[in-house]
């Protein structure tokens, strides 16, 4: 099928940057001796997690136990659910996973540690624990120093529970620049002094385990890190290349939009809003934006409805015809994808295959 035969508004994905993505970074934890076990929350799709397995990810990670159950179809030897898993219909479902692969949980609280060992001790399996510690983002995970050690300890002694080291999410480490080295060096020594309280205490991390794609690969700058678990790296975006991580080249995923409207002057609508591309703003200075113009770089995507983008064409230096197409590269690919039923792999102007996107709105 030609690519112009899509109807739109169509999540397409290049499949040849999209395969260099993959490669570049098996590449890099080869070369660094780093664990790859990816987060398949960015794609959803089980083919796509099967595809990282083959060029030697250990394993998969997810955040919701229903994800777990879609990747599930790739096949993998391990899964990470790196989310705490609270409840009996969750944990009754994890242990279902567990019969199937094998599963490690990162957590930050008693609570759910003992939640889990009450499951996997009623399951009759054995679960592998990470405990997530806060690296600096301020989200999840508990601070370095007694909390981590009281926590560690609780893991290791609970019946059917494996420990097996610590899980952090540098999500605030974004753009390299002299603010951004002196948050990595910070993290650096956050990391030396969590691993030798452990260790101390007899408690050794086997794994050690952190995931982000804009710090990706700084990622062997850290002491201790034996295992990454970046997400959005497979196909990138907009916001990853506004921070560095990527360039815009390298962004594997785009929406093909139809313009629809012209009738006022300086602007065009495009078939799709927030139901398309999600809401999330740019990660740069100056007005909102919600995601770059390919064939018009200094057109500026400005507004959202549900249904209609708004495209401020004043400075586009491009005609915008009714009828004509655009490629936008949105500035989150993950949430965008999330919007999307399925999605085209694209090589040149032909659709090779499309992939239904099986993990979208698997919350639980």
């Amino acid at each position: 099928m030609h690519i112009d035969e899509l109807e739109t508004p169509a999540l397409v994905i290049d499949l040849d940057i999209m395969e260099a993505n993959l490669q570049r970074v098996a590449d890099y934890a080869a070369k660094h001796k780093l664990r790859l076990r990816p987060h398949t929350k960015t794609h959803k799709i089980p083919a796509l997690g099967k595809r990282q397995i083959e060029l030697g990810a250990a394993g998969l990670t997810v955040a919701k136990t229903t994800e777990a159950q879609v990747m599930l179809r790739a096949e993998p030897r391990d899964l990470l659910v790196a989310y705490p898993v609270l409840g009996k219909k969750k944990l009754d479902r994890l242990m279902e996973v567990a019969r199937k692969t094998a599963v490690t949980v990162s957590l930050d609280s008693s609570f759910a540690a003992r939640q889990l060992s009450e499951a996997a001790r009623d399951a009759g399996l054995e679960i592998g624990v990470l405990a997530e510690v806060d690296a600096g983002l301020g989200r999840v995970g508990v601070k370095p120093g007694a909390p981590l050690v009281a926590l560690a300890s609780e893991i290791d002694s609970l019946p059917r529970l494996r420990f097996e080291g610590i899980a952090f999410y540098p999500g605030h480490l974004r753009k390299m620049d002299e603010q951004g080295r002196t948050a990595l060096d910070a993290l650096a020594r956050l990391l030396e002094t969590a691993y030798g309280e452990l260790a101390a205490a007899g408690l050794s991390p086997h794994i050690v385990s952190g995931g982000s794609t804009p710090s990706l690969y700084h990622s062997h700058e850290l002491p201790y890190l034996n295992e990454i678990r970046p997400g959005t790296y497979i196909f990138n975006d907009r916001n990853t290349a506004l921070v560095g991580g990527c360039t815009l080249e390298q962004c594997a995923a785009s929406i093909i939009a139809t313009v629809v409207s012209t009738a006022h002057d300086g602007q065009a609508i495009i078939d799709g809003g927030s139901k398309t591309f999600s809401s999330d703003l740019a990660a740069a200075p100056g007005p909102p934006t919600f995601g770059h113009i390919v064939e018009a770089p200094a057109a500026a995507f400005v507004k959202m409805n549900e249904e209609h983008g708004y495209i401020d064409v004043t400075a586009a230096g491009h005609r915008f015809e009714i009828g004509s197409r655009v490629h936008v590269i949105p500035n989150h690919i993950c949430v965008a994808m999330n919007l999307h039923e399925r999605v085209h792999g694209v090589r040149g102007n032909q659709v090779e295959t499309t992939w239904e996107v099986a993990g979208r709105g698997k919350l639980q």
